[in-house]
């Protein structure tokens, strides 16, 4: 898995493949948050823009996955602060 992604569709690919992972219960709940943050985490300005996220990454996404990796992502940067 990389962590630098330069195309939004293979990103939003990358993220995808995470979350259905976790739904297939192949990989705990924990070990989804920290491999969601590190593409996060390397991929900032790509996956969230002003508003939110970015509109090609979510409608790769769909809602239900762009759901889960936002509330990922606020409670880690919540537990940051």
């Amino acid at each position: 898995m990389r962590a630098v992604y330069k195309n939004p569709k293979e990103l939003a690919t990358c993220l995808k493949d995470i979350v259905d992972t976790y739904y297939d219960d192949l990989i705990s709940h924990e070990k989804m948050e920290i491999r969601i943050m590190k593409i996060v985490e390397a991929n900032m300005d790509t996956i969230y823009k002003e508003k939110g996220m970015s509109v090609k990454i979510s409608n790769v996404l769909g809602e239900k996955r762009t759901e889960v990796i936002n509330n990922v992502v606020k409670s880690k940067m919540i537990a940051e602060d």
